[in-house]
């Protein structure tokens, strides 16, 4: 079990403050840490936030300013969007991140799906969506492992049905982190694709072969999206 989980919080929180430090305060409360990253770009926040979006336009190669003076709010999102991914996986490597979780409307929602496909699998993602299980994805755009919840019963503000879902979001990543076998980085992975194993029965054989010969296979059929 992983001591001393640290949960990454992505959310505008110049629209989003008092959901995002809900959260934050139920993470803390089940004993892990909680940093949150505002990735707002058009106003300034209330919350306290570990890493403000000056920090993360930064991280883009720009200033918030700029991103600001685009003049569309899509824009401004898209831009940002890439200085959250380049930010999130540097605090990755440093140790940081444990476990990410992302609140949003379409197109928060847009921006956490280009950070959690930047994750490597294996680190609990998880994202509070008005648009979870919509159309308005596209398939590609999820992480092999990626949890999606809707946020069903509030966008602006806090009431019981949406304090009910973002608790339950904040004890999933947390659980996640908390019981999650890392995946194995040493050995070169193989992935070897079937029309399922009564069609093809060769992955049978193939795969103990390529676990002697020191390769990881990771076996799926050819709608698997990896």
């Amino acid at each position: 079990m992983r001591k001393g989980i640290k949960i990454l919080i992505v959310g505008t929180a110049d629209t989003k403050a008092d959901e995002l430090e809900f959260m934050k305060r139920c993470i803390e409360a089940d004993g892990a840490s909680a940093a949150i990253m505002d990735v707002g770009v058009l106003g300034h926040s209330t919350a306290t936030v570990a890493h403000p979006n000056t920090q993360v336009a930064a991280a883009a190669g720009t200033t918030i300013e700029a991103i600001a003076a685009l003049g569309d709010e899509n824009a401004a999102m898209q831009a940002i969007a890439v200085g959250a991914v380049n930010l999130t996986l540097t605090l990755y490597k440093k140790g940081e991140v444990h476990g990410l979780l992302a609140l949003g409307g379409t197109m928060g929602t847009d921006l956490a799906l280009d950070v959690t496909s930047a994750l490597p699998l294996g680190i609990p993602k998880l994202i509070v969506s008005t648009i979870a299980y919509s159309h308005l994805i596209p398939a590609e755009r999820l992480a092999p492992d990626l949890m999606m919840v809707l946020w069903a019963g509030g966008l602006y503000g806090l009431n019981s049905v949406c304090r009910s879902i973002l608790s339950q979001a904040a004890g999933a990543v947390i659980g996640a982190c908390r019981t999650v076998v890392g995946s194995d980085t040493h050995r070169p992975r193989v992935a070897v694709g079937s029309l399922g194993k009564s069609c093809l029965r060769y992955m049978v054989d193939l795969n103990p072969e390529l676990e002697k010969r020191g390769f990881e296979p990771h076996l799926g059929s050819n709608d698997c999206p990896w």
